[in-house]
């Protein structure tokens, strides 16, 4: 009797196990995501839930404080990496397999982690440029590209990115003169995305423009951007002593972290040969891990050196980057 009325208080009072999750606080949109989401909780039974902030990421994570449910952050680009950390809502990360991660592309301080690479490169029109003829970044400020150059705003993301990475290599002075030239070869005010400098080539209102490599993949699946991209092809820029510039998607894990082991889970998982092919497949992008092979179609624009400046020195630099563009008027 004794053992039958233990039972029943045991039974009585034993709680559910609660089921794990992580929270994700993307910059990505959560359908490019759900392939490698889909693959993790199969693995190991974790939900992921992802909430899309496109703006005000560190406001938010800096108003919720310690209260945060985010246990990851997710971005798109290493400048989004470098604020969250600037802003002390992250915390380093120390895990034998995110040693994959080469040196260059993980913050020094262990408080971010790219997942994978993009090119900044040239998409440069098949009928009016000739192999050869834009082989540096240098190359773009050349007067014999005046009137053929388009690019989005220069205070974008990927084209302050790619400025810093340029006060990296020759100092501020070379940098703003780079700037100067640059804009005096544009054939229209900045403006659009990558797309719509491919679709201005297309439409021949410029012969070159600058853009990130996964461009490419997106716009050979749209029907009606097919043909912008058929008109162009991929040239693999590099700085003069350098490789090509590349930027990232990265991962970080927040401050609060309410959910730290299956967000470390998660974090493992990203950075995993399985969760690197998904990438590869999905998003054309490249994969970080030396393991992996590019897509098929990744594979097809041709191999390049990357740059092996360090993207936490170019992120540091940003600021100064932005202050040059904004003083030659570059989008004006």
């Amino acid at each position: 009797m004794r053992t039958l009325i233990l039972a029943a208080l045991a039974s009585a009072t034993a709680l559910p196990a609660l089921a794990q999750e992580v929270n994700v606080y993307s910059h990505r949109q959560p359908e490019l995501l759900q392939p490698l989401i889909d693959a993790f909780t199969a693995q190991t039974g974790i939900t992921v839930n992802v909430a899309f902030v496109d703006k005000g990421m560190v406001e938010r994570l800096k108003a919720e404080g310690d209260r945060s449910p985010a246990d990851l952050v997710m971005t798109v680009d290493v400048a989004r990496l470098g604020e969250v950390k600037d802003a002390g809502v992250t915390q380093a990360v120390t895990d034998e397999a995110l040693s994959v991660v080469p040196e260059w592309l993980r913050d020094a301080d262990n408080q971010w982690f790219g997942l994978t690479t993009r090119a900044r490169i040239v998409y440069a029109s098949k009928d009016r440029v000739a192999d050869g003829d834009v082989t540096t970044y240098e190359d773009l400020a050349d007067p014999k590209w005046k009137g053929r150059i388009c690019t989005r705003s220069f205070t974008n993301d990927y084209n302050v990115a790619l400025t810093a990475a340029y006060l990296a290599h020759h100092g501020p002075e070379a940098t703003k003169t780079w700037l100067e030239g640059l804009k005096a070869n544009l054939a229209k005010k900045p403006e659009g995305g990558d797309r719509d400098q491919v679709k201005s080539i297309w439409a021949g209102e410029c012969d070159i423009s600058l853009g990130n490599t996964y461009y490419m993949g997106a716009m050979l699946k749209d029907d009606e951007q097919k043909q912008w991209a058929e008109s162009v092809r991929i040239v693999f820029p590099t700085f003069e002593g350098g490789g090509t510039h590349v930027n990232v998607s990265g991962v970080a894990m927040t401050a609060a972290a309410p959910n730290k082991e299956a967000a470390q889970q998660l974090m493992d998982f990203l950075v995993s040969d399985e969760a690197q092919a998904i990438y590869a497949e999905t998003n054309n992008e490249f994969p970080v891990s030396d393991h992996v092979k590019r897509s098929e179609l990744v594979a097809s624009w041709g191999d390049f050196t990357a740059d092996s400046t360090p993207l936490s020195e170019i992120s540091a630099l940003r600021p100064e980057a932005l202050k040059l563009i904004e003083e030659v008027n570059f989008d004006g």
